[in-house]
């Protein structure tokens, strides 16, 4: 089995910052692509940030200069760093990440349970 567990998130007044990470856990033989997606009340999930095993990285329109996506490849983490907040960032965070379990010839999609992150002054 594997888990995405996320942490980070919490209250921020506008302009502020969060660094949310997410750590992969479990039967892991390698990681793809990894990601960050959000869902805000009666709205659909949205992609937010994205990177490929390599490091290229693509954002949404809406946070690119304001959101950055890394990965530590050793620790099996993706983080997303957050700053200069908006009320409309406000959202579900979900953690994605294609991993591939030893025995398996293609990866899976995962998913972690989601933190939330809530821009209001």
């Amino acid at each position: 089995q594997v888990q995405l567990v996320e942490s980070g998130g919490g209250l921020v007044q506008p302009g502020g910052s969060l660094r949310l990470s997410c750590a992969a856990s479990g039967r892991i033989f390698s990681i793809n692509a990894m990601g960050w997606y959000r869902q805000a009340p009666g709205k659909e999930r949205e992609l937010v940030a994205h990177i490929t095993s390599g490091g290229s990285r693509n954002y949404a329109d809406s946070v690119k200069g304001r959101f950055t996506i890394s990965r530590d490849n050793a620790k099996n983490t993706v983080y997303l760093q957050m700053n200069s907040l908006k009320p409309e960032d406000t959202a579900l965070y979900y953690c994605n990440a294609m991993i591939r379990s030893p025995g398996y010839l293609s990866g899976a999609d995962y998913w972690g349970q989601g933190t939330q992150v809530t821009v209001s002054a």
